[in-house]
């Protein structure tokens, strides 16, 4: 079962793992991406930088997961977009903490706030991102 396969404002602990899931996986690529471009001095180094960039991407994703559907259940209004704003925004204001700048979690919170609103408005509105073109 997916993450949008489970009805909004439902099963919070079950979206925020899954949420979580994928935070974790972006951050190992992010991470190995970011090893490659950027020589770490020794293999520790290379751990801990790793470690941290993975941390971060799956606490991200815990955060969204959970904002999400909480979101949704105290407002009671399971599938708005604005739910998944706050989810996005929540997200950015952990990494203005992580980063000690309140002008990057302004921004973050923002941008990823915009970014999972217009995600949701696209998977309600069935816009496709990819695929064959319309004729």
């Amino acid at each position: 079962m997916g993450y949008w396969d489970i009805p909004e404002g439902t099963a919070c602990v079950q979206k925020t793992w899954i949420s979580t899931k994928l935070g974790t996986a972006l951050g190992m690529v992010g991470s190995a991406y970011h090893l490659v471009a950027v020589q770490p001095e020794s293999a520790m180094a290379g751990l801990q930088r790793a470690t941290n960039i993975t941390v971060t991407m799956a606490t991200m994703g815990a955060v969204f997961g959970m904002a999400t559907c909480l979101s949704a259940q105290a407002r009671d209004a399971p599938d708005d977009p604005f739910n998944y704003f706050i989810g996005g925004c929540a997200s950015g204001i952990f990494i203005g903490a992580r980063t000690h700048s309140a002008a990057t979690g302004t921004s973050a919170c923002l941008g990823l706030g915009v970014l999972a609103f217009y995600t949701k408005v696209g998977k309600m509105e069935g816009w496709k991102l990819t695929g064959a073109p319309v004729r």
